[in-house]
């Protein structure tokens, strides 16, 4: 399984930047921009508090893809 999200999308549509997220969620920018480059996964904490910014329930900004 891959886990994809639709941070970058989501970041648009309220128009804040991965610096503005990471302080709202109290990580770094640097975190942000992994997690939004797919190349790290988010605990669930983090991950809930994320789609919390967005006010969007955790599936319409994390999902899981079948991988190979």
């Amino acid at each position: 399984m891959i886990m994809k999200n639709n941070i970058r999308v989501e970041r648009a549509i309220k128009n804040i930047t991965q610096a503005d997220l990471a302080e709202a969620v109290g990580v770094s920018r640097q975190t942000i921009n992994t997690i939004e480059s797919n190349k790290y996964v988010p605990s669930t904490v983090l991950a809930l508090k994320i789609s919390r910014v967005f006010g969007k329930p955790l599936e319409e900004v994390f999902m899981l893809e079948e991988g190979d």
